[in-house]
């Protein structure tokens, strides 16, 4: 609807005389309202409130109808959803009510605090008195109107459509509305309310049937399932099936009327981009930058060890210098001499060159055989005086100190192996560095295609291995799942010595006193017993460390090479690894298939949703069967002018449905006509505008001194004559 300011609509307000009426469709879906006389409502809008806080200020405002989403993102809408002043088709919360009154006659242009105007509202059929006074008093005590006339929306829709010439005097009134349906039978233009027939099911069970459709078909999609869309959808591609078992069988068969039948809803959806590879040109630019990257790195690592070298050749002449000087000094003046040194004695001195000269062999690439061994074992008479005693000679305090001294002493030794150890790896992977280097310089496409080679089978040798392990017991130590070892399972050195020292063991048991534990020999055999001894095979594995050498060597000169993955003994080598599947344009698409007919079939069929009452078709016959008179030609005469009203009824096929239905209920060769309303979404109002229009209407008004004089009673048997 077009923009309208304020004071544009208080203008077009106080042009209308006080007499004029105001008519309003009080929907549980929609709320209209406008001027009697008119065609068209002036406000349409959702009889919905929701009272959000703002994100700033925290202050919490009242928000009525369907307002632009887009206004809503300054407030918190979480912990306030739609809320409706409806029950199914009855008003029962008035302060909400009061709400959308104070919205709808503020966008009228009501611009004081009393309403001058006569009202008519629309309620549903057979409303309750409760609710009824509840809206007199509101519109009463309130607003100040003058008078108020209650009217059904489905009645004024009959009448306005019977002056047009769609349905007839006598007939039925099928109007499927928001939360309800309802049958009303019309005898010489009247409603007859004895009549009427109700079924708790209306549009809105249709749209939230659909939107549980949806989400559980397309459960990643559920955020765009919005109810105003929905409703969109509903309107735009449901039907109502001739057939509902045949069509649901032809959706099933997968037919090609089926496909034609098919729509589909395309969601916003932006292609990626696409990554070409790169060129030989690009690969060949990149190899160069991280050529001369690397070479810039070689180069500075080099100056580096140089000016090392030289600090280091620097220090170690300076300290032999001092040591040459320090012999020349007399026994006497030594310590004057040493303390101008910094240096507390010769000794000092004589350690400080040797490490001087082992970290300067360090950084020249010489090799580290030679470490502190030497100084061990010169010292250990020092350190390990009690090592080479003999026990008998000792006493038991000694003999507690040789054994912590032989500790410190095997401890110390396997420290200086396994560093001697790692110092030789480190000069061996060097020296192949340099010698792969010296070989990629002459050739490097050669280079390049042997590593490849080497790399392939390498990665062979491995994963055969792997495969050996995984299934030689399942495990890496080559034992079952359950622990024991099975046929044909191969077992490592430190298991097969375990076996042997287990079952030597179980003999020897029974052979005498079972005096295991008493010599110290014992518990080293428990030590080669225990599991924590094992290996996971017979040596370590050089294969998996060139292979890693390798691999990262083929990672610096080749920007193309990608590593294969590795599978681990507990996955198939034969597992596919799992891969992200890009999104396409079909991923972002709707698909409505058999919901377009299954949604609005619970309309005839309430029991899909889970209600047990009638459907449209069942409710004509139990409204004719209310009827006191048994007039066959009456009967007659309702079934040949059905009129559809209601925003349900602008279902495709909804009247051909209703029609064989009626059919299957009434005798054969009776006379069945199904129309329906020229709009039947806004021919109630118009009925109410045109019957408020009426110079009677001011005669079944009821007016405030009636609601003062008679009280709230009175409204109980207040019934409005539909004559136009």
């Amino acid at each position: 609807m077009p923009f309208i300011s304020k004071i544009e609509r208080q203008t077009d307000y106080n042009r209308f005389p006080s007499s004029t009426p105001i008519v309003i469709d009080n929907g549980a879906s929609y709320f209209r309202i406008g001027w009697a006389g008119e065609t068209e409502p002036r406000v349409i809008f959702r009889n919905i409130i929701q009272r959000p806080r703002h994100k700033t200020t925290g202050e919490t405002v009242t928000v009525v109808g369907d307002h632009d989403t887009a206004l809503l993102r300054y407030f918190d809408c979480t912990r306030s959803g739609p809320r409706s002043a409806f029950d199914g088709n009855v008003v029962f919360q008035f302060e909400i009510m009061e709400y959308i009154l104070d919205f709808a006659f503020d966008r009228l242009g009501a611009n004081g605090s009393r309403i001058d105007h006569p009202i008519l509202i629309t309620e549903c059929v057979c409303n309750p008195v409760q609710s009824r006074s509840k809206m007199a008093e509101l519109l009463f005590e309130t607003y100040g109107v003058p008078s108020v006339a209650f009217g059904v929306d489905a009645a004024f829709s009959y009448k306005y459509n019977q002056l047009r010439g769609i349905c007839e005097r006598d007939g039925l009134a099928i109007c499927p509305g928001f939360t309800t349906t309802h049958v009303i039978p019309f005898v010489d233009g009247e409603p007859v309310y004895k009549g009427c027939s109700r079924t708790n099911i209306g549009g809105y069970h249709v749209t939230d049937n659909l939107k549980q459709l949806l989400s559980l078909k397309y459960p990643h999609h559920m955020a765009r399932f919005t109810w105003e869309k929905i409703e969109d959808l509903k309107m735009e591609h449901c039907y109502i099936a001739p057939d509902y078992a045949l069509e649901a069988r032809l959706f099933q068969k997968g037919s090609k009327e089926a496909e034609d039948k098919t729509r589909c809803w395309q969601l916003p959806w932006v292609p990626p981009p696409i990554e070409e590879p790169p060129s030989e040109e690009e690969i060949a630019r990149k190899a160069a930058i991280k050529e001369r990257q690397g070479q810039r790195l070689r180069e500075m690592a080099e100056a580096k060890r140089s000016s090392r070298i030289n600090e280091l050749e620097n220090q170690l002449q300076g300290l032999e210098f001092l040591l040459q000087q320090l012999g020349q000094v007399q026994e006497e003046e030594i310590p004057s001499f040493l303390s101008k040194t910094g240096y507390v004695s010769k000794h000092e001195i004589e350690s400080t060159i040797t490490k001087v000269s082992q970290s300067l062999r360090k950084a020249k690439g010489e090799a580290k055989v030679e470490q502190a061994e030497n100084e061990e074992k010169a010292d250990s008479s020092d350190k390990y005086p009690l090592i080479n005693i003999p026990d008998n000679m000792l006493t038991a305090e000694q003999l507690k100190e040789k054994k912590r001294q032989i500790f410190l002493k095997t401890t110390t030794e396997g420290r200086q192996r396994a560093k001697q150890k790692r110092v030789e790896e480190e000069l061996e992977r060097e020296k192949k560095n340099r010698e792969d280097e010296e070989r990629r310089l002459e050739n490097p496409e050669l280079y390049l295609e042997q590593m490849r080679t080497k790399y392939k089978e390498l990665f062979e040798k491995v994963e055969q291995r792997k495969r050996l392990k995984t299934t030689n017991g399942g495990h890496a130590n080559g034992n079952s799942s359950s622990g024991a070892v099975g046929r044909g399972e191969r077992l490592n050195a430190a298991q097969r010595e375990r076996m042997r020292l287990l079952t030597t063991a179980a003999f020897d048991r029974g052979k005498g006193e079972d005096n295991f534990g008493a010599k110290d020999e014992d518990w080293q055999l428990y030590k080669l017993m225990s599991k924590d001894n094992d290996d996971d095979d017979d040596g370590p594995d050089e294969n998996e460390a060139e292979l890693a050498r390798v691999c990262s060597r083929l990672q610096e000169i080749d920007p193309t090479f990608v590593p294969k993955p590795e599978t681990t003994p507990s996955q198939p080598t034969s597992a596919e690894i799992p891969r992200v599947r890009p999104l396409t344009k079909e991923d972002f698409q709707v698909v409505l298939g058999v919901e377009r007919f299954r949604c609005p079939e619970i309309l005839f069929r309430p029991n899909l949703v889970g209600i047990d009452q009638a459907g449209l078709d069942e409710m004509t016959g139990v409204s004719i069967r209310r009827l006191s008179t048994k007039n066959e030609a009456l009967e007659d005469r309702l079934t040949s002018s059905i009129f559809m009203t209601g925003g349900c009824s602008l279902f495709p096929g909804i009247n051909e449905r209703l029609e064989a239905g009626v059919r299957m209920l009434r005798p054969c060769g009776s006379p069945i006509k199904v129309a329906r309303a020229s709009d039947p979404v806004l021919d109630a109002w118009r009925g109410a505008s045109v019957f408020a229009a009426n110079m009677q209407f001011q005669q079944q008004t009821f007016s405030r001194a009636d609601y003062y004089e008679k009280g709230e009673d009175w409204l109980r048997h207040y019934q409005l004559r539909y004559t136009l």
